[in-house]
């Protein structure tokens, strides 16, 4: 399962440019690559909405090797509702947390050189205080989970992860492919999961051959599939072969055929101006201001 990587978390976001300026200013991420849809997507990529929707991939670095953050725009969506599914992601920058500081955005120390912060739309981000490191800076991505033993052996037994950690006194599990890779970590919240209607989705590749298995596997065992194995087309790109799972507390789960993933995700030096373009075309706050109306709450 080595072959298998974390790819991505993906965030629905009711404001892009407080978005845009949280993860570029604050993070220092860059924009690897931003895209404009007329429609819903397929594999239900932007949730269950079926009108126009765009897609800002962010990150330290190339998606080859570093976990990145998709944010998906639904116009006319101003906010989503947040539930106890995502309780964070954790990064290692000092200069984040000086960036946060300098521009006044709200963090808490929570622990020895660890702020919480948060993106527009309440979700959390861990900040460590020291030097970012060469490679990814981003370290783990923690979901909660109603019965830590049950999720374990999802994620372990018919996902191929790794145990890296335990810890009895936090209920948590720390897991992944790899150890250079994000991590995975589990917490048990000791109650129902509530994905609400901010609810994410996390992204994983793996050979494209293993996706037939995987999905096979999935039925067998009588686990849940959201999306049967499908192929996605991006007009001028790769055509990209994935199949959506849930585990037992109803996560999102997306396997991607890794070999047309690489060529889909490449870096699109554009990326940048393709964002900030979009946002300046964006009038629909205008639009519903002058209406005297507000947007949609999902």
């Amino acid at each position: 399962m080595a072959l298998r990587r974390a790819l991505h978390f993906v965030f629905k976001v009711g404001d892009r440019t407080k978005t845009a300026t949280f993860y570029r200013e604050v993070l220092g991420m860059k924009v690897l690559r931003h895209e404009e849809f007329e429609e819903g997507c397929k594999a239900t990529c932007n949730g269950p909405y079926d009108g126009k929707w765009s897609k800002t991939m962010v990150g330290f670095g190339p998606e080859d090797d570093h976990f990145v953050a998709e944010l998906t725009y639904n116009y006319g969506v101003g906010e989503y509702q947040l539930g106890n599914d995502f309780l964070g992601l954790t990064l290692q920058s000092s200069q984040a947390v000086s960036n946060a500081k300098r521009l006044g955005w709200p963090l808490t120390e929570v622990g020895e050189a660890l702020y919480l912060t948060q993106a527009p739309g309440g979700y959390r981000f861990y900040l460590v205080d020291k030097e970012q490191p060469p490679n990814d800076p981003v370290q783990k991505v923690c979901l909660g989970v109603s019965d830590l033993q049950r999720s374990t052996h999802y994620w372990t037994t018919l996902l191929g992860m790794k145990v890296m950690e335990k810890n009895e006194e936090k209920k948590t599990v720390l897991m992944g492919f790899t150890d250079t890779q994000c991590k995975l970590e589990l917490h048990d919240i000791s109650g129902t999961v509530d994905h609400a209607t901010a609810f994410g989705r996390i992204a994983f590749s793996c050979p494209r051959e293993q996706l037939p298995d995987l999905e096979a596997l999935m039925k067998k065992e009588n686990q849940k599939i959201l999306t049967p194995l499908v192929s996605l087309d991006t007009p001028g790109k790769a055509t990209v072969e994935v199949v959506i799972l849930a585990d037992p507390d109803g996560h999102e789960i997306c396997f991607v055929g890794d070999e047309a993933f690489r060529q889909l995700s490449m870096v699109d030096p554009k990326g940048n101006d393709l964002l900030d373009k979009a946002m300046a075309e964006d009038k629909s706050d205008e639009w519903f201001a002058k209406h005297n109306r507000q947007k949609a709450a999902a």
